[in-house]
C-alpha cells in the first residue's frame, strides 16, 4: 500500500492559521463581553425601575391607613410605568393589590423575599409565552406584614438582544474576514523580500558561484540567512575551484607516465630490438605502471578517507620508537645522499592507528629526504604543547617554500614549483595523505618555511588521562 508523504504547511498558511485562531478567539471573547455588558445594562436598568416601583408601593402602603383606599393608592403608585407589574399580599396571604395583566402569582410563589432589589438578585420566569424579571420583598408596617412582588416584562429586551446578537456576530464575521484578508496581504507583502532572496539564490548556477547576496537591503530576520548562504556559496566555490584544479592536476599527473609508456612502446616497435632492449623497455614500462598504480591507490585511499570509510585501530603508540624504526627503513636512502637523520625531544604515548601514523611520518621523511641537499641533516623533534597536544616536527634544510604556497602544500597534486618539474617519483599526494591521517585522528598539521629550513608538524591529541 503506497503512502503519500504529507507536505508541510507553507509559512503563509502557518501564519494565517495562527492569525485566524487568534482573531476568532478574540472576536468570540469580545462578542461575549459585549453581549454580557448589554445584558448587564438591561438588568441594572430593570432593577433600577423595579426599585422605584417598589419604593412607590412601599410608600403607598405606609401612608394609607384605610384598607378600602389602599388599592387605589397602590394603583396610582405603579401608574405611568409601562410593562411593570406589582402584586401585594398581606400577612394572611390575601392578595391586596395586583396590576392588570400581572397573573404570575403561582410563578413567584416559591421565591424567597430579598432585602432590596438589585440586578444580582432578580429572577426570570416565563408565563404564556411572555418573559418576566423581578423579585419579592417584605415590608412591616404598624404590625402588618406585606409581601411585595414587582416584575417587568422582558419581551422587548429579549427581542432587542436577539437582533443585537445577530447584528453583532454578523459584524464580527465581517470584521474577522476583513482582518484575515488584511493579514494575508500583510504576510504576502512581508514575504516579498524572501521571494526576492529566493529568486537571487535561484539565479546562482555552477558558473556564477562568485555572486554573493547583498544582505544590507534585507530585513534583519533574513540577514543571517543571507550571510549563511554566502558562506555556503563561498565553500562551494572553493570546492569547485579545488575540484577544477584537481581535475587538471590529475590529468597532468596521469598524462606524463601514460605518455612515457606510449612513446617508449612506439619507439620500441619502430624497428626490431634485441632481447636486452625489450627487457629494458619492460622494466621502464613497469616503473611507470607502478607509479600509476601507486597514484591510483593513493587516490582511492583519500576517497575512502573523505567518506569516513577508514576504520582506525587504536593502540598506544610511542612516537619515538616508531620514528627510530622508520629511521632504520630510510637509513640506506639517507646514506646514499649523505644525509644525517636525528631524533630529539620526548613526548607521551598517543592513541592511534599504527599503520596510518607510520605512513604519515614516512611520507614526511620521504619528502624531506627528497628535497634535502646532499650532506645535510633531517631532524625529527617531539614535544608537548601548552594545550596538551603531542607535536611531531620533521625539519630539513632546502629551498624555501614561499608564504603564499604554505596554505596549499597539503592539497592534492599541489606543487610550489610552477614548472611542475618532477624531481622524483612523487605524485603530489603524500602531504594530502598526511593531513587526512592526522585529521582522522582528531589532530591537525602545519607547515612553516624560511631560508634556513622547512618544518612540517603533526599535532595529535594527548591521552585522556594526561588531559584530565
Amino acid at each position: 500500500m503506497m503512502t503519500t508523504e504529507r507536505r508541510p504547511l507553507s509559512l503563509t498558511a502557518r501564519v494565517m492559521v495562527f492569525v485566524a485562531l487568534a482573531i476568532g478567539i478574540s472576536l468570540v471573547l469580545i462578542g461575549n463581553l459585549v453581549l454580557g455588558a448589554v445584558e448587564r445594562h438591561f438588568a441594572e436598568q430593570d432593577a433600577d425601575e423595579l426599585a422605584v416601583i417598589h419604593e412607590a408601593v412601599a410608600q403607598a402602603l405606609q401612608s394609607t391607613d384605610d384598607p378600602l383606599r389602599l388599592p387605589e393608592a397602590l394603583s396610582r403608585a405603579v401608574s405611568g410605568h409601562h410593562g411593570v407589574y406589582s402584586q401585594v399580599w398581606n400577612d394572611r396571604g390575601q392578595l391586596v393589590f395586583a396590576s392588570l395583566g400581572a397573573d404570575f402569582a403561582q410563578a413567584i410563589a416559591a421565591l424567597s423575599p430579598v432585602k432590596r432589589i438589585h440586578a444580582d438578585n432578580l429572577t426570570t420566569w416565563h408565563i404564556d409565552g411572555n418573559s418576566y424579571r423581578g423579585g419579592i420583598t417584605r415590608l412591616v408596617n404598624d404590625r402588618r406584614e406585606y409581601r411585595i412582588a414587582t416584575a417587568i416584562g422582558m419581551d422587548f429586551h429579549l427581542h432587542f438582544l436577539q437582533e443585537f446578537r445577530r447584528s453583532l456576530w454578523l459584524i464580527m464575521l465581517l470584521t474577522g474576514g476583513v482582518t484575515l484578508l488584511a493579514a494575508w496581504f500583510g504576510v504576502h507583502q512581508g514575504h516579498a523580500p524572501l521571494r526576492g532572496l529566493s529568486d537571487e539564490m535561484r539565479s546562482i548556477q555552477a558558473d556564477r558561484l562568485h555572486i554573493r547576496l547583498d544582505s544590507r537591503n534585507l530585513p534583519l530576520e533574513l540577514q543571517d540567512l543571507a550571510a549563511a548562504f554566502n558562506q555556503m556559496i563561498g565553500r562551494l566555490e572553493d570546492s569547485f575551484t579545488r575540484l577544477s584544479h584537481f581535475s587538471a592536476d590529475i590529468a597532468h599527473e596521469l598524462r606524463t607516465p601514460l605518455t612515457n609508456l606510449i612513446t617508449q612502446t612506439q619507439v620500441a616497435l619502430g624497428r626490431a630490438r634485441t632481447l636486452d632492449e625489450y627487457r629494458e623497455l619492460l622494466y621502464s614500462n613497469l616503473e611507470e605502471q607502478e607509479r600509476l598504480a601507486k597514484m591510483v591507490n593513493d587516490m582511492l585511499w583519500l576517497a575512502k578517507s573523505d567518506h569516513g570509510l577508514l576504520k582506525l585501530v587504536q593502540v598506544p603508540l610511542d612516537l619515538a620508537s616508531e620514528v627510530r624504526q622508520l629511521f632504520d627503513f630510510f637509513e640506506a636512502l639517507a646514506e646514499e645522499k649523505h644525509i644525517t637523520l636525528s631524533l630529539e625531544g620526548q613526548a607521551p604515548a598517543v592513541s592511534g592507528d599504527r599503520a596510518m601514523l607510520r605512513r604519515a611520518i614516512s611520507n614526511l621523511l620521504s619528502n624531506a629526504i627528497r628535497y634535502t641537499p646532499a650532506g645535510k641533516w633531517i631532524r625529527v623533534r617531539l614535544s608537548t604543547t601548552i594545550n596538551d597536544m603531542v607535536a611531531l616536527s620533521v625539519i630539513n634544510p632546502g629551498l624555501e617554500i614561499h608564504a603564499e604556497h604554505l596554505p596549499n602544500v597539503f592539497d592534492r597534486f599541489y606543487r610550489a614549483d610552477p614548472s611542475r618539474a618532477r624531481q622524483s617519483e612523487g605524485a603530489g599526494l603524500g602531504l594530502a595523505i598526511v593531513r587526512s591521517i592526522v585529521e582522522t585522528h582528531g589532530g591537525r598539521v602545519e607547515a612553516s618555511s624560511d631560508q634556513h629550513a622547512t618544518s612540517f608538524t603533526l599535532y595529535l591529541p594527548a591521552p585522556e588521562e594526561r588531559r584530565g
